[in-house]
């Protein structure tokens, strides 16, 4: 049954994907502070597990969720955050 005193609205939003680098790009132009920054202050603060790190990147740095995970992958796996950053820039730059 159709009712016109709510109807019902759709909106169509085209899916974009934000590379890892994108991510750590926006961090840095946001925040000031690059991953390391992140990686030694968690270090500092004995923080090791996700959802501390989490709530510390959230509540106490200002980050989203969004981008406090792609500090947290930084920090507990730097070697491939590192692989992802490369790979990001390596296909933005055989794509342009």
């Amino acid at each position: 049954m159709k009712n016109d005193k709510n109807p019902i609205v759709l909106c169509v939003h085209r899916a974009t994907t934000v590379t890892y680098k994108a991510y750590i790009d926006n961090i840095k132009a946001k925040t000031g502070k690059d991953p390391q920054y992140f990686q030694a202050l968690a270090k500092e603060k004995g923080l090791t597990k996700h959802s501390e790190l989490l709530t510390w990147l959230k509540s106490d740095c200002g980050l989203g969720h969004g981008h406090a995970n792609a500090i947290i992958l930084y920090i507990q796996n730097p070697q491939l955050a590192q692989k992802k950053i490369l790979a990001d820039a390596e296909k933005a730059k055989n794509k342009g």
